[in-house]
């Protein structure tokens, strides 16, 4: 029998064997010592008793190796590539609620599988949207250093030429250190310097670095907070993310256009709003905007990367913060930030 083929249950049938053979003898013995003779009887109940219990034994183990079998055959079928293979373990137990551990290893391997090709899948559109991001700049200098290399090219397309190739040098240079951050964010590598800060000053700093670009589109940016409000963040790494978000309000607005930046006290944190009178965006984007590389087909920006919003938004999660976006087109588009109090979680 298969069951016999396990060393240590054939163990145990041996040792109640002999420990029956033992107690029938000694009975037997006993009854002789006393009253000199044997007990058929006896013996008939001892015979019974142990044929009973070696069936009811044989019984049990041979469910128990068949219940064994069928475990190791859903094992293999996992195994063999079908990953939806379970073990049953609807009966209560020690084994079946191993059983019930080894259909949970294989539900989290399951998962693991799952987020691995998912990261394989980010990571090939991830290279090939890099790939598709150097290709303009790069096909543009291209054309640039080809054009510069004609000795007969007057001194002012030169220089035209040459602030063109920077601006492309640029594009590629900002590709480049957002996809770092982003990448360091996503891996934990940065350690968020927080301190307290004073909102209205980080606010009056980003101002002050649109300052020129605003003069020179002709747009205006107005501050409207209280000048006592503080934030425990990290200055550099949030001032990013709201340098970002303001960028993409002048990408997005004409000329006379106005950007709005405001902050306030909640009951549980401080609130930031960055508000523009542009064109909006459009339904459609509006769920995709924090994307990487994500790029509009309603869009006249053509020299965006589509890495801005996001590493805004890495950012401010990076904070234990929220950020939510509202738009209409023809109207304006505002993010709203949220961060909490820590002394008020």
């Amino acid at each position: 029998m298969k069951i016999f083929a396990n060393k240590e249950i054939k163990k145990l049938f041996l040792t109640v064997s002999v420990i029956w053979v033992a107690s029938l003898l000694l009975t037997q013995g006993f009854l002789w010592l006393c009253y000199q003779r044997f007990s058929l009887f006896l013996l008939l109940v001892f015979v019974l008793a142990g044929g009973a219990i070696l069936a009811v034994c044989c019984s049990y183990f041979k469910k128990q190796n068949q219940v064994l079998e069928q475990a190791v055959s859903q094992l293999h079928e996992y195994l063999d590539g079908d990953y939806n293979a379970r073990i049953e373990c609807d009966d209560e137990g020690e084994l079946y609620r191993l059983f019930h551990t080894v259909n949970s290893l294989a539900a989290v391997l399951n998962a693991h599988a799952d987020n691995e090709l998912r990261e394989k899948e980010f990571l090939k559109n991830t290279i090939s949207d890099i790939s598709h991001q150097l290709k303009t700049p790069l096909a543009a200098l291209n054309i640039y250093n080809g054009l510069l290399k004609d000795g007969d090219m007057e001194l002012s397309a030169v220089k035209e030429f040459a602030d063109l190739s920077e601006q492309e040098l640029d594009r590629i240079e900002t590709l480049v250190q957002n996809l770092l951050k982003i990448t360091k964010l996503d891996a934990g590598a940065i350690v968020l310097e927080k301190t307290t800060e004073n909102v209205a000053d980080m606010m009056r700093d980003i101002e002050l670095h649109f300052a020129y670009r605003a003069r020179r589109e002709k747009k205006k940016i107005i501050l409207s907070g209280s000048d006592h409000l503080s934030l425990f963040c990290d200055r550099d790494w949030l001032s990013e993310a709201i340098d970002n978000i303001v960028k993409n309000a002048f990408d997005h607005t004409e000329s006379g256009a106005t950007i709005r930046i405001a902050w306030k006290a909640l009951p549980s944190g401080v609130q930031i709003v960055i508000k523009d009178n542009g064109c909006g965006i459009h339904p459609e984007d509006i769920h995709h905007i924090f994307k990487r590389f994500y790029r509009s087909r309603f869009s006249k920006d053509k020299q965006g990367i589509g890495l801005g919003l996001p590493l805004a938004k890495a950012i401010v999660e990076a904070h234990n913060g929220t950020i939510e976006v509202d738009s209409e087109l023809g109207i304006g588009t505002t993010f709203t930030m949220n961060f909490l109090i820590p002394t008020k979680l």
